[in-house]
């Protein structure tokens, strides 16, 4: 008994070591991307449309634009980040561990991972649900027509748990052809070793571009799950916290009182308080953030609104043709709403 307890202290005293080492880690986490002079941002491994390295090797899409906003508001420059790619499974602990300051990879905002992981999810930047994808030849047009299919997804993913959900809860049976990254799964199921793939919808649309022939694929209608994706810090920082929430509120605010990366110089002059609050004229400008000024400005004229930054990236700019759908803001049908900048 004596040595079951005394192990259980050292475990209890290392966890408490760990959990100490982690907080004085993320208390610092603005010093250190200020001190350092770049920000670290983990991405995944490639998904077109949130992030992905292009034909120069450069990094693009939804998700590596919200870092970039984070790097302007920071450090008045959009281009120091560094990009570090993660598989599912990896992306936690890279950002527990201090790897990463900041995870922004098409991840799932749930109570587990909020509650449980040490983890702060900084807002939504893409309201998104699981889908499936199947070929054309197969004459399916249903989900519920998948009943003994085979289906191929990626592990250490809430998509996982949804797949199994639906199949049991519709009295339907599947096998699963696990994979590590989603290009992985989508080779698998371009290779023919599933007859179906699925992952969030928008994923789906990203992994069709990729495919030997894109027209041989379909998505089917079903949405089966919510998947508010955004952005995740550690918590213990709270100053981190509001940096990065902040960011995101503002490309969202900035588009609905029309201000724009084109403008934004412009728009400096403005009279209405609202615009000028935004981009640091007025108002609380960065001291309570304890960032620069301007820092709601460089987002905007560095990297623009968040409706830009969709359409340029997922939307009817891109190669995934997304139309904005719930993602559009509050006003104009879609869920898209930030608290106000005052």
């Amino acid at each position: 008994m004596a040595n079951k307890l005394t192990l259980i202290a050292s475990v209890i005293a290392a966890s408490t070591a760990l959990v100490a080492n982690t907080a004085s880690a993320a208390d610092s986490t603005l010093d250190k991307v200020t001190k350092q002079g770049y920000l670290t941002c983990g991405v995944s491994t490639g998904l077109p449309g949130f992030s992905n390295p292009n034909s120069k090797g450069e990094w693009e899409g939804i998700d590596v634009e919200y870092c970039q906003a984070l790097a302007a508001a920071v450090l008045g420059d959009k281009t120091k980040v560094k990009y570090v790619p993660l598989t599912a499974k990896e992306r936690f602990t890279a950002l527990q561990s201090g790897e990463i300051d900041v995870l922004s990879r098409n991840t799932t905002w749930t109570l587990q991972r909020d509650a449980a992981l040490g983890l702060n999810f900084v807002g939504v930047n893409y309201y998104d649900g699981q889908g499936f994808m199947v070929k054309k030849d197969l004459g399916i047009k249903s989900a519920k027509e998948l009943d003994g299919a085979s289906v191929c997804v990626q592990s250490g993913t809430t998509t996982e748990l949804n797949l199994a959900d639906y199949f049991r809860n519709n009295g339907m049976s599947y096998k699963p052809v696990v994979f590590d990254t989603s290009a992985q799964t989508s080779k698998g199921f371009d290779a023919g070793r599933c007859d179906v793939l699925t992952t969030d919808q928008s994923g789906l649309y990203a992994l069709r571009l990729n495919l030997q022939n894109p027209d041989s694929a379909m998505v089917l209608p079903e949405i089966i799950s919510k998947e508010p994706l955004g952005p995740v810090v550690r918590q213990g920082d709270d100053q981190w916290f509001n940096v990065a929430k902040w960011t995101l509120f503002a490309m969202v605010n900035a588009e609905e009182y029309g201000i724009t990366s084109k403008n934004a110089d412009e728009m400096l002059k403005s009279k209405d308080p609202n615009v000028t609050r935004i981009l640091g004229v007025d108002g609380p400008k960065g001291q309570g953030l304890g960032i620069r000024d301007d820092w709601g400005y460089q987002i905007i004229k560095q990297v623009g609104n968040y409706g830009e930054s969709f359409e340029r990236t997922v939307g009817k700019g891109s190669p995934l043709q997304i139309s904005r759908g719930v993602n559009a803001l509050w006003n104009e049908g879609g869920f898209m709403y930030a608290p106000p900048i005052r």
